[in-house]
């Protein structure tokens, strides 16, 4: 078979995800393109601000939640297998309260609390917690086991095996999508460009997409170990405002979140809503604090805000001729990119097999 120039425009987790899934394919000569690297700490840049963990949210039959199912086995297996990944397995537990039906982080959640979750025959040791271990304010839990992935680590391995499959890997910044076509390592117009620029698509000539908006989340790193993965569905602060604990694999520290703040580009973190989170975290799970039970017995390492790229009408995974080029787009992943990456990559390269067969037939 001929080869075919492709040139993947984003390295975040998304875009090297996709790179990664396209690589296996000998064809395909790729080339990694991106304003932002893995080691970079930018607003723009989401992926290192992540969690990032699996909690799958996905509503039955939508895009999100195929993509989230179809992701989970191969994070699974990364972790099993490939240690130096940065992922490990962590064990679970989610708190409902009836009371944040219709919040903000009460929607966002409203999958994840159910206690007949789809996921259930998905990911391992899915069991409901019984009511007389539930905290009296929250009236449905469950416990699984799931991953938690420190993104320090596991972005760069996604870009090594990138390069150790063959791709070159080129800083730009591209004002249209089209300049992508002039960017392929062999000095030779690219046969497909693969679109995976998150928020940045909002402001990319020739996409423009004007459905992605931010989603703000702020968190804090703490040093401190909870023994466990914890979240609820929602807060008294705010129904903005979500309590989330995770601890990154291989010393990487555990996340403290956090917030959802719809259409806000503040990149500085709000040090009240940062007091709120640290209390909250406490007050969920005192395991943190174990000998004062205050937020000064938190040893913490930084303060985080990170961008979102939401999208009305979710994940977009399509083609679309751009000025006489096949465009792939794989975009608007919200806070999913890792939970979901894996399964939109997978219908990001159907889609490029579809233009190759069509190609083809000419």
């Amino acid at each position: 078979m001929a080869t075919t120039k492709v040139v993947v425009v984003g390295a975040g987790v998304v875009g090297l995800t996709t790179a990664l899934t396209l690589s296996k394919h000998k064809h395909l000569q790729i080339t990694i393109v991106g304003k932002h690297m893995p080691g970079d700490y930018d607003i723009e840049y989401a992926s290192p601000w992540a969690g990032a963990n699996v909690l799958p949210v996905g509503k039955p039959g939508s895009n999100l939640q195929k993509f989230e199912e179809a992701t989970w086995p191969e994070l699974d297996r990364i972790c099993r297998d490939i240690p130096e990944a940065g992922i490990h397995y962590q064990e679970t537990i989610i708190l409902g309260r009836t009371k944040d039906a219709g919040s903000a982080v009460g929607e966002w959640f409203s999958e994840l609390v159910k206690e007949d979750a789809w996921f259930k025959n998905v990911i391992p040791n899915f069991r409901v917690l019984p009511k007389s271990s539930l905290p009296s304010d929250c009236d449905t839990g469950t416990s699984f086991t799931s991953v938690c992935i420190n993104t320090a680590i596991y972005l760069p391995y996604l870009l090594g095996q990138c390069v150790k499959s063959g791709m070159t890997i080129e800083r730009a910044i591209l004002s249209h999508i089209s300049e992508a076509t002039l960017l392929h390592a062999s000095g030779e117009p690219a046969d497909i460009i693969i679109n995976c620029t998150g928020l940045g698509a909002l402001k990319l000539g020739g996409v423009l997409d004007t459905n992605l908006f931010p989603g703000r989340g702020q968190t804090v790193l703490v040093r401190n170990d909870p023994g466990v993965m914890l979240t609820i569905s929602g807060t008294d602060d705010g129904d903005e405002e979500a309590t989330y604990i995770m601890q990154r694999a291989f010393g990487g520290g555990t996340i403290l979140g956090g917030c959802m703040q719809h259409h806000n580009w503040d990149s500085q973190p709000d040090p009240n809503l940062a007091q709120r989170i640290m209390q909250r975290s406490i007050d969920l799970c005192p395991t943190l604090v174990p000998k004062t039970g205050k937020v000064t017995e938190l040893s913490i390492i930084g303060h985080g805000v990170g961008l979102r790229p939401m999208r009305n009408g979710g994940i977009r995974v399509e083609k679309e001729k751009i000025d006489e080029t096949w465009v792939v787009h794989n975009y608007g992943h919200a806070g999913y990119g890792y939970q979901a990456g894996y399964g939109s990559a997978c219908e990001a390269e159907r889609l490029v097999n579809d233009i190759l067969e069509e190609k083809a037939k000419l």
